[in-house]
């Protein structure tokens, strides 16, 4: 979405902007559960990281991991992917208890489902290290 290429382009306050506008229309139609809402959320997370906003951050990604969790399920990769990102804010508040209890999490699962040799599994693992 043209929200992320703003933040790539490091407009992350107009990306923010967009970003928050996107996630409320998306509540609105979809409800706050649906996966596209939980994909926004996400996405404005991530903006909010790009922004040193880790607070902010940490707040909606434990918010999109929990509803994913209960939505798709503790092994689905949109679980995974929340937690590997809610797990790398952590990182950059200085909780590593946190950090790493939610890194070994994703790297075990992602084990399981996708095998050691997959590029995902490996990016987890290095996450780790």
């Amino acid at each position: 979405n043209f929200a992320i290429v703003l933040s790539q382009n490091g407009n992350w306050t107009e990306a923010e902007k967009l970003q928050v506008e996107v996630v409320e229309k998306t509540e609105q139609t979809l409800g706050p559960a649906h996966p596209d809402t939980l994909i926004s959320m996400g996405n404005l997370a991530l903006t909010f990281r790009d922004q040193d906003k880790w607070t902010d951050a940490e707040q909606l990604q434990v918010e999109v991991m929990e509803k994913t969790h209960q939505l798709l399920g503790p092994a689905h990769l949109d679980t995974l992917r929340s937690m590997g990102n809610l797990a790398l804010t952590y990182q950059n508040l200085g909780k590593w208890t946190d950090a790493e209890k939610l890194q070994v999490e994703v790297m075990e699962r992602k084990q399981q489902l996708l095998g050691l040799a997959h590029p995902d599994t490996l990016r987890s693992m290095g996450n780790l290290a």
